[in-house]
């Protein structure tokens, strides 16, 4: 797949790295080949992850390891600060100075603003961006967690392109998905809580990165296993079975199966668990189990 509307090509699962600061040198190094081998090129990072711990583990990984950087696509956050978020031009423009220096590389590929700002000054926004752009310093720009309006508002001033927007979705996590199937109704799951972000983000050609597409809730905890969900664990069961891989994989190919092109961002740092996870890349699923999915995680169709 290509990223927004970048010549950029990637796999449709990347790998977040907010766990790397548990590991050491080596295991961080078969985490990142395990990755590659499976066809991972996208390597997610945030200056608030192992508050810079895990940008450093990889980079002394990435030195011990067979891969060149170049071969990889580098991406960070900033934006998110000890009790508040920051997007002051300053701040933008130090966080990415340290993030540089922590991942021992001169560019960036992508940026991106963590969580929304409510004292966002645009403008100062882009200003940062154009500097960071001209410098070389970094490739291309996105958000995390951000709704179509916040998204106008800073294209309204910034000259690069807006090319991701990371978001929360799992099969157990669907908001992105639910009042789209709910129009005009007025049950719970009609209500428009993102102002629209599934078809504006297909509208605009801005990818989707999935972050925690394992979870429940808010980040609650993993409903794979979980025997909390017995139906939806039955379900997965049954299509792991069918297409001969994991259950993990099935609830991976679920998002992968929606045709607004969505990468989904793993975090696990097991090399077999990542290389499992990925062989849903080769799933394709049908519209029916597709639908079946949704349903049993407690989803009723209007």
């Amino acid at each position: 797949m290509k990223l927004g509307t970048t010549e950029l090509n990637t796999a449709p699962i990347a790998l977040g790295c907010m766990r790397m600061n548990d590991l050491n040198t080596q295991e961080a190094v078969n985490v990142i080949e395990a990755s590659v081998e499976a066809g991972i090129n996208l390597f997610d990072h945030a200056d608030i992850y192992g508050a810079g711990a895990s940008e450093k583990v990889f980079t002394a990984a990435l030195k011990e390891s067979t891969i060149k950087r170049d071969d990889l696509i580098l991406q960070s956050k900033c934006g998110i600060r000890q009790g508040y978020f920051d997007f002051s031009k300053e701040h933008i423009q130090s966080s990415v100075d340290a993030i540089l220096n922590r991942l021992q590389t001169d560019y960036l590929d992508i940026l991106l603003l963590h969580r929304p700002d409510a004292l966002m000054e645009p403008e100062e926004v882009a200003e940062a961006f154009q500097k960071l752009k001209e410098s070389g310093k970094v490739k291309y720009f996105g958000v995390s967690n951000f709704h179509p309006h916040q998204i106008e508002l800073l294209k309204q001033y910034v000259k690069e392109d807006l090319i991701i927007n990371q978001l929360q979705l799992s099969l157990m996590h669907t908001p992105l998905i639910d009042a789209g199937l709910n129009v005009n109704m007025q049950n719970r799951e009609s209500v428009v809580r993102d102002s629209g972000l599934l078809p504006y983000s297909q509208l605009n050609k801005m990818t989707i990165q999935a972050w925690s597409p394992f979870q429940f809730g808010m980040i609650e905890g993993v409903f794979v296993d979980n025997p909390d969900f017995p139906e939806v664990n039955a379900a997965l069961q049954e299509l792991a079975d069918k297409y001969a891989v994991s259950k993990s994989a099935i609830a991976i190919a679920w998002i992968l199966r929606h045709p607004a092109s969505i990468q989904a961002v793993i975090g696990s740092m097991n090399p077999e668990r990542i290389q499992s996870i990925c062989k849903a890349q080769d799933v394709q699923l049908t519209r029916e189990e597709w639908y079946k999915l949704y349903r049993t995680a407690g989803n009723n169709l209007p």
